[in-house]
């Protein structure tokens, strides 16, 4: 018997990236994956290669920023699974990227609304559930906004990521006495394709960039950027009784890519 063997996973944003990969090690340990994204069939190809593993997991449509969908997503996985153990808050968009001064309110809104506002309904639906037996949050925040500032213009951002990171740890002593522990990740650049929801406006960048340089990379650990099964390892770890004694806390995994 694995350290996981028969939970339940409800994973946002796992059809690609950080989601896909972690949904796929936990189901390598014997977790029934729910694949949660906004489009159902975006999630067809990691169940399909869950499945090929042995593995068990269904896709389901869900807008993480509407609370209907949210809901209806947890009833869903808990009609195929009967339970819930592990939710890894992991949807999220760069948004548009642009001076404060130009950024347009409807787009501060998207970012703020799909990354945190998310964040919180995902938490927050799941409560229920995860009391009958205790269980493990896992939100995925960035090391913008809690260590770094130096990406100019990702100032809706930086405020979604460093707001999940306080909403982490407000909910870590909220539901600690239900045994649910809730951690934050924190990752550096990590080779996904989140920059498919990134449109940064170059010219009026330029007129607020402080030059910042790095002769010889700025991952100092691997001269790179990071990869998603990487982070599924740590995801791995906190979702599991590894970690029993960790709630409340934000673990950075960007090769010191922050210390800089």
């Amino acid at each position: 018997m694995g350290l996981l063997d028969n939970k339940v996973a409800f994973v946002t944003g796992a059809s690609s990236g950080i989601g896909r990969a972690a949904a796929i090690r936990l189901a390598e340990e014997g977790v029934k994956v729910a694949l949660v994204d906004v489009k159902a069939e975006n999630g067809e190809e990691v169940k399909g290669i869950i499945e090929e593993k042995g593995g068990s997991a269904i896709t389901l449509e869900c807008d993480v920023s509407k609370p209907e969908d949210v809901e209806t997503a947890y009833k869903n996985t808990l009609k195929e699974f009967g339970r819930l153990d592990i939710v890894f808050a992991n949807a999220g968009i760069n948004g548009v990227i642009a001076p404060i001064e130009t950024l347009a309110p409807e787009d501060w809104d998207e970012t703020i609304t799909t990354n945190l506002k998310g964040t919180f309904l995902t938490v927050k639906y799941a409560i229920p559930y995860l009391k009958e037996q205790g269980g493990s949050i896992i939100i995925t925040s960035s090391i913008n906004g809690n260590r770094i500032y130096k990406n100019f213009g990702f100032s809706a951002y930086s405020t979604s990521k460093i707001g999940q990171a306080g909403f982490g740890r407000m909910a870590a002593l909220e539901l600690a006495k239900y045994k649910i522990r809730v951690n934050t990740i924190c990752p550096g650049a990590i080779e996904t394709n989140i920059d498919k929801n990134t449109f940064p406006a170059e010219e009026e960048l330029e007129e607020i960039k402080i030059p910042v340089e790095y002769p010889e990379g700025s991952q100092p650990l691997e001269n790179g950027p990071g990869k998603p099964e990487q982070v599924a390892d740590l995801v791995y770890f906190l979702a599991s009784s590894l970690s029993s004694h960790i709630t409340g806390t934000e673990i950075y995994i960007d090769g010191a890519e922050s210390l800089l």
